[in-house]
C-alpha cells in the first residue's frame, strides 16, 4: 500500500521511484489566485521572492529527477524502520479496526525491500520470519528478472523493474504551474502544483493514475530534491469496471522526505485518507500512516543477513 502511494506522489513530483495514508489536504490547482503578503506570512512563503528569480519549472523538475537517481547509490547504504498504521473507518469516520505493521527497509542486490518484523506490536514467530525472508528473496528475484527483460528491450525501469514515468512524459500527462518560494523546516523550497490532463493519451495503467490526479510538490532549492508532496484523485479511478482497481474520488495522500546524515534524503512519512482496492493485494478504506525513523548506515563491507548485526546507528537528523 505504501509503495503505491509513495510511487504515485513521487512520480507526480519528479518521475521517479517505486516505493511506499489519515488526513485530508487542500491542494492548490492551476488558476489559483495570487497569494497576498498576509497569506504568504501564514504559509511561510517569502514576500520578497520577487527579488530572486524563480527557476524554470521543467528545468527544475529535470534536475530533481537526475539528483534523485544519483542519490540511489547513497540510499543503498542505509536501513531504516517503517511503522505503518491502518485505521479502517465506518461511514461516520469512526474506527472499526486498527492494524499496525513494522518493517525494516533496506536494499538487497540493488532492490529496495520491506521486511516485516512486527504485527500489531508482536514480534514474528520463527516460522513467520522464515516466510518473510523467502518472500523477499522472491521479490528481489522477480525485480531482477523484470529489469533484465527491460534491459533487453532498452526500456528504462525503476530499481524494482517497473517502467518509470519520466519528467518529460509527466509534462505530456499534465502540467506543473504556480511556482513559488516557500520556507519548509528552515530551508528554502520551490513549491509547484501538478494537474493531470484528462484528455492526455496514456500508454499504461500507471499513466492513467497520474492523469486522474492533482497535487503539490515541494523541492529543496539548494539540493534540488523532493521534500514533500501531496496529491488527491480528482475522479473515481477504475480498471476492469472496478474489479481490478477501484479508487474513490477525493482519496488523498501526502509524503515527506528528510535529509539524513547531511548526505541523503530518505522517506520520513506517508499519510492517506480515502478508499482504494486492487484485486486481493490490498484493501484500503479509512486512514493510513507510515512513519519512518531509526536511520542507520551499513559498514562498507557488510551485507544484510537474518539475525546479523551489521548496521551502526547514525545521529538523528536535525
Amino acid at each position: 500500500m505504501v509503495v503505491l502511494f509513495r510511487r504515485s506522489l513521487v512520480v507526480i513530483a519528479l518521475g521517479w521511484m517505486g516505493v511506499s495514508g489519515g488526513i485530508g489536504f487542500a491542494l492548490a490547482q492551476s488558476g489559483t489566485p495570487p497569494v497576498s503578503q498576509a497569506e504568504q506570512k501564514i504559509a511561510g512563503t517569502k514576500p520578497d521572492e520577487g527579488e530572486r528569480p524563480l527557476p524554470d519549472i521543467p528545468a527544475l523538475m529535470h534536475s530533481v529527477e537526475a539528483n534523485q537517481r544519483a542519490s540511489e547509490a547513497i540510499e543503498k547504504d542505509y536501513m531504516y524502520r517503517s511503522l505503518q498504521t491502518h485505521d479502517e473507518t465506518d461511514g461516520h469516520g469512526g474506527v472499526k479496526k486498527s492494524e499496525t505493521m513494522e518493517y525494516d527497509v533496506f536494499w538487497v542486490n540493488g532492490v529496495p525491500v520491506h521486511r516485516l518484523t512486527k504485527k500489531n506490536g508482536k514480534e514474528l514467530s520463527a516460522d513467520e520470519q522464515k516466510k518473510e525472508n523467502e518472500k523477499i528473496d522472491k521479490e528481489v528475484a522477480k525485480a531482477k528478472e523484470r529489469r533484465a527483460k527491460a534491459d533487453e528491450k532498452g526500456t528504462e525501469t525503476d530499481p524494482r523493474g517497473h517502467e518509470v514515468v519520466t519528467v518529460s512524459r509527466l509534462l505530456e500527462l499534465g502540467s506543473f504551474t504556480n511556482a513559488r518560494r516557500v520556507q519548509l523546516n528552515g530551508r528554502d523550497t520551490i513549491a509547484v502544483d501538478f494537474v493531470g490532463d484528462p484528455k492526455a493519451k496514456t500508454t499504461n495503467r500507471f499513466e492513467d493514475v497520474i492523469r486522474d490526479m492533482a497535487g503539490t510538490a515541494w523541492v529543496d532549492e539548494q539540493d534540488r530534491m523532493l521534500v514533500k508532496a501531496q496529491g488527491h484523485f480528482v475522479n473515481n479511478f477504475k480498471i476492469g469496471v472496478g474489479m481490478v482497481v477501484n479508487i474513490q474520488k477525493g482519496t488523498n495522500f501526502s509524503m515527506e522526505q528528510r535529509k539524513v546524515n547531511n548526505e541523503v534524503w530518505l522517506p520520513a512519512m506517508v499519510e492517506g485518507n480515502g478508499a482504494a482496492r486492487a484485486l486481493l493485494f490490498f484493501h484500503f478504506n479509512g486512514r493510513f500512516q507510515a512513519v519512518e525513523s531509526d536511520y542507520r548506515k551499513f559498514k562498507a563491507t557488510s551485507t544484510i543477513l537474518p539475525g546479523m548485526s551489521t548496521v551502526e546507528p547514525e545521529p538523528e537528523p536535525k
